[in-house]
């Protein structure tokens, strides 16, 4: 199954606990393409957001993961559970340097008559050298019959 494309159905949910306010939470279903590409499992997916569209790909592992997303957002944001990374996020001041201390990060899938999986992370980001938040990012997927 070597760079096979594989229609999913995406359910996203996204938890954000700022330093300083509220906790906001995210649920989005998404259609996406699964690809297994030199022994490694990518996740696309397009989401709108206001009038922008978001390109993202989601590079999953259990010891180290990568989240790309292009178009309206451009943004770099590495996971490894042994380091930190940085990553770099595109405003309109130019590109930031930003920080992701991951706390927890696991990828589990099913590869049985219906493709299925869920992947986890759990990170806190680091913005100019400080703190701005703890995200929790699980996306869970299956393949459309």
């Amino acid at each position: 199954m070597n760079n096979a494309e594989t229609k999913v159905k995406i359910k996203l949910n996204s938890t954000i606990l700022p330093i300083d306010g509220d906790k906001e939470n995210y649920e989005m279903w998404l259609d996406g393409s699964l690809v297994k590409k030199s022994g490694k499992t990518y996740l696309r997916y397009v989401e709108q957001l206001e009038e922008k569209e978001i390109r993202t790909t989601v590079k999953m592992g259990s010891e180290q993961a990568l989240i790309l997303r292009g178009g309206g957002v451009k943004m770099r944001l590495p996971f490894n559970t042994i380091q930190e990374e940085i990553g770099e996020y595109d405003s309109q001041f130019g590109s930031l340097p930003i920080v992701t201390k991951t706390r927890h990060l696991s990828y589990d899938y099913k590869e049985g008559q219906i493709l299925s999986g869920k992947f986890n992370v759990q990170y806190d980001l680091i913005l100019s050298g400080q703190a701005v938040g703890k995200y929790t990012l699980e996306i869970h997927y299956s393949e459309v019959q």
